[in-house]
């Protein structure tokens, strides 16, 4: 028999001891898992019950409405009303240049002369020519109502006559092709051309803009079509004039909606006396659509969780509460630890009960509250990071200064500390 051979025979003959060997090491492994869960259960609450018995110092802020003011937003690039680049429709010499860069020009104004010499020749010819031909015409119309001559020889030259006015219409034309003038009024740009320059048919003279409406396009996502309609109040800054505000109308919006941004083009116009406003700025535009009032919280009241917002809500605990916060019933309260005794603040506890929220707008440091909270309510507006839901805090400063004898705090995030609509600040806030 092999060695092997009799460790299995021997196996056989005492199974079920190494069965209830194998048994009684599972039991252990598993029992001291159990001490090991147990306790980090038990040092967790431990951990959450010295928070929550310890007392923080918090700012609260009261829940009632703020005026909000929809609007949208969005950019767009200045240009005037009426914006052209003056051209000649032929090649020829500068004789004159009746303009200087900058100048205001009314329409019609001469503006630039070219060389015309044989046009002015081709005038003369022509007025020569048609004076000609209306006196031959005279002539024969006159024979033919006497008899002296056949009516068709007096229709021929009438129709010369025709043809010649017609002739010097086109050199007249043509002699005006040689003068340059401002289609309408406007302001003129830079401009490089002088006389003796040769300009070739179609090239730049000098950009005119008609600069007393400027018009601003901008592009509008399409869920605020039905919003949009002509006549609508605007305002626009520009980077050059920080301080300033230009108001203006929404002139018209387009009829189609650009597939591939989902947006309308709206154009605005904006009145320009001073000529401040010049083709070409960026403008910020904003529409605002009216006032409203809701509720706010202050922004640095409000924490967010990925897209869920949440505040701490004030509440007073008298131990008869069932909802989040309350506190053992009055019969079954736990016996407070001596060192969190100090701490204890008098009259009825405070607990802070974390309340989760829907927000809207953004405005001015508050934030519109939707949903969630009521007016009246308290909060907590400063020191969130020290609390925990249902914790007791009271209502001072973070640092465990108070408010003072005034009761009076400052507002988040502003360094004026006057209370605002949807924030009062006071040491009775949560009482």
């Amino acid at each position: 028999m092999t060695r092997a051979e009799g460790i299995l025979v021997l196996l056989r003959k005492h199974f079920f001891l190494v069965g209830a060997a194998a048994a009684l090491i599972l039991m252990i492994v598993a029992g001291g898992l159990m001490l090991v869960a147990n306790s980090a259960v038990k040092a967790k609450k431990a951990m959450g019950a010295g928070a929550a018995g310890r007392t923080v110092a918090v700012a609260a802020a009261v829940i009632s409405p703020q005026d909000f003011t929809d609007r949208i937003e969005a950019l767009g690039v200045a240009k005037a009303r009426q914006s052209v680049t003056v051209t000649s429709n032929t090649a020829e010499l500068i004789t004159k240049v009746l303009f200087h860069d900058g100048q205001s020009v009314s329409k019609g104004q001469v503006l630039v002369e070219l060389k015309g010499d044989e046009q002015d020749a081709a005038v003369a010819q022509a007025q020569s020519l048609a004076a000609q031909a209306r006196l031959d015409a005279a002539r024969w119309n006159d024979l033919a109502a006497k008899g002296y001559s056949p009516r068709v020889t007096a229709e021929r030259y009438q129709a010369a006559s025709v043809q010649a006015d017609a002739a010097l219409k086109a050199a007249q034309s043509r002699r005006l092709n040689r003068v340059i003038r401002a289609p309408f009024s406007g302001v003129v740009g830079l401009s490089d051309v002088a006389p003796g320059a040769l300009i070739a048919a179609g090239g730049p003279i000098v950009s005119l803009d008609d600069l007393a409406v400027v018009r601003i396009d901008f592009p509008v996502p399409d869920r605020f079509y039905a919003r949009l309609h002509k006549g609508m109040s605007l305002t626009a800054k520009v980077d050059a004039y920080p301080d300033a505000q230009f108001k203006g109308v929404v002139a018209e919006v387009d009829t189609r909606i650009d597939e591939r941004t989902r947006s309308v083009r709206v154009r605005a116009e904006f009145a320009n006396p001073d000529g401040r406003l010049r083709p070409g700025m960026l403008a910020k535009v904003v529409v605002e659509e009216g006032v409203r009032s809701a509720l706010a919280a202050p922004e640095a009241a409000v924490q967010f969780e990925g897209e869920q917002a949440f505040v701490f809500t004030i509440i007073k605990d008298d131990g008869k509460s069932d909802g989040p916060g309350a506190g053992q019933r009055a019969g079954k309260r736990k016996k407070m630890p001596e060192g969190m005794a100090a701490n204890a603040p008098k009259g009825p506890k405070m607990i802070a009960h974390r309340q989760t929220i829907v927000v809207g707008a953004r405005q001015n440091g508050f934030i519109e509250v939707t949903s969630g909270l009521r007016a009246g309510e308290t909060i907590v507006a400063d020191g969130m990071n020290r609390v925990q839901p249902n914790q007791a805090v009271r209502v001072g400063r973070p640092d465990g200064a108070g408010f003072g004898g005034s009761g009076k705090g400052h507002r988040p995030g502003g360094p004026s500390g006057a209370p605002g609509a949807g924030g009062k600040w006071s040491k009775g806030a949560a009482e």
